[in-house]
């Protein structure tokens, strides 16, 4: 099993789930996150003042699956969440040793 953390621009959010859901991945956690990489922030104006907007605004999405559908759910994220811009976003992945449903008590692959 793996962890696949995928941190997106918030508008591709929708096409990301759809596109997740259509290879038949049903269930993740979503988050609304800040931050930056080599985008480095941007310069607004607020009442005819400059600033500077070190963190952006950037969603989140955690999902657990199984081995078999690792490479296309990231296919999946990376061809939906492209925007050919900086600042789309990075996909990390990590191993699970082990996951259990609270409510069954069913164990990895039976708990996803």
């Amino acid at each position: 099993m793996k962890k696949l953390e995928a941190i997106i621009k918030p508008f591709k959010l929708d096409d990301v789930r759809e596109a997740l859901g259509e290879i038949g991945i049903a269930g993740m956690t979503v988050q609304e996150v800040k931050g930056f990489g080599r985008q480095k922030g941007h310069t607004e104006l607020y009442r005819g003042a400059e600033y500077m907007v070190d963190f952006l605004p950037k969603v989140k999405i955690e999902l657990v699956i199984g081995d078999e559908l690792v490479e296309q759910a990231i296919e999946a994220i990376i061809d939906t969440a492209r925007t050919g811009k900086i600042g789309d976003g990075k996909i990390f992945v990590t191993d699970i040793a082990r996951v259990i449903r609270i409510r069954t008590g069913e164990e990895n692959e039976d708990a996803i």
